[in-house]
């Protein structure tokens, strides 16, 4: 069986890849067991994924692991949900460490329990040194809520005269998010047969190549994150430009 890493360019890889792993709850049920159960084997996927990334150069990682609507969740999934976020970084925080790991999160973590607060909190000093790769975990995340929060610093900085009209750039918006200092993502990959993005990184996907895939996500592995990385070597990423443009410029 050919091995998908030996095909993929080395030249040619995304510095910045996020994921919207969807699918645990429908892995669960074609398994006759209850949603958590897809979430748990769902870490599995993660430690593979973030192997793969690692091995191919990837720098960011950014998983969408729990978002502002997932409270609407039955309380005992979100309870499980947050049992299975504190295990498992209590458990990968060493081996994360030693891999050279730097661990981070995006969202709203004051509005997580405190003890799942703690542990990310302490995962993110714990590895802050460390370069090999950037693992970022969106929890209770909303894209539009990062918005909002960014425009409402800067027209305060606006209304108090710190900045200018003329001053409102691109780049300043981007400083505003919670993903300042953190390049856009050049690959996104969703998982489980849906086409939306779920107010997922709105400002930094615009972009961003798309990568669509019916594995559930407990299923996906390290050759479906090779698959993925293929796809997206075969696009043309223009920005605005055309192809002649392009290519004159290699």
């Amino acid at each position: 069986m050919e091995d998908l890493k030996s095909l993929v360019d080395l030249n040619n890889i995304p510095n910045h890849v996020a994921i919207i792993m969807d699918g645990n709850g429908r892995w669960a049920k074609q398994h006759g067991e209850a949603r958590l159960f897809g979430h748990a084997n769902g870490v599995d996927s993660v430690r593979a994924v973030l192997r793969s990334a690692t091995e191919i150069g990837v720098k960011y990682l950014t998983l969408y692991a729990f978002s502002t609507e997932n409270w609407n969740r039955p309380q005992e999934e979100v309870d499980g949900l947050m049992d299975i976020l504190v295990h498992s970084i209590t458990n990968e925080m060493e081996e994360l460490n030693e891999n050279g790991v730097r661990f981070t999160t995006i969202g709203d973590i004051d509005g997580l329990p405190p003890r799942c607060a703690e542990s990310l909190i302490k995962a993110i000093e714990i590895t802050k040194n460390n370069t090999e790769i950037t693992l970022i975990l969106a929890l209770n995340y909303s894209a539009k809520w990062e918005i909002r929060k960014a425009i409402q610093t800067i027209s305060k900085k606006l209304a108090s005269g710190l900045i200018s009209e003329d001053e409102i750039t691109d780049e300043l918006i981007s400083e505003h998010l919670t993903t300042k200092g953190i390049p856009d993502p050049e690959l996104m990959i969703r998982t489980s047969g849906e086409h939306r993005i779920s107010n997922f990184l709105l400002w930094q996907l615009a972009y961003s190549e798309f990568y669509f895939t019916e594995t559930h996500w407990p299923d996906f592995r390290r050759d479906d994150f090779f698959q993925a990385i293929l796809a997206y070597q075969q696009r043309e990423r223009r920005f605005g430009m055309v192809s002649e443009q392009i290519n004159s410029n290699e």
